[in-house]
């Protein structure tokens, strides 16, 4: 079964499952916000970071399992595995799009 994902969040999953840090920061607007393990960064900058983070941390590899528009969300069910406990884990990522940019994103 394949997923069909919004285009800049297949460029999304796909930059961040090769680990590059520039095309997963290319896909967020200047201003976004990102909310992540009970942190909140806002602006490039601050993405930027916890993006080279938490590759080096997790090692992640990402598998969308299903896909769903909620409210102006979208929202991507995701299979997360990586150097971390309990590896493989289901996650929400939610998506708030913005002019085919990435404005917000929520992992839960």
């Amino acid at each position: 079964m394949s997923i069909k994902l919004p285009r800049i969040i297949k460029q999304y999953v796909d930059a961040s499952n090769q680990h590059d840090v520039k095309s997963i920061l290319a896909c967020f607007s200047d201003d976004a916000l990102v909310h992540d393990e009970k942190e909140t960064l806002h602006g490039k900058k601050s993405i930027e970071g916890w993006i080279a983070k938490t590759i080096e941390k997790y090692k992640f590899h990402f598998k969308p399992l299903g896909v769903k528009d909620e409210d102006a969300e979208v929202v991507v069910a995701v299979e997360v595995s990586g150097k971390f406990d309990g590896s493989p884990v289901a996650l929400d990522y939610r998506f708030l799009l913005e002019k085919d940019k990435i404005l917000s994103l929520t992992i839960s």
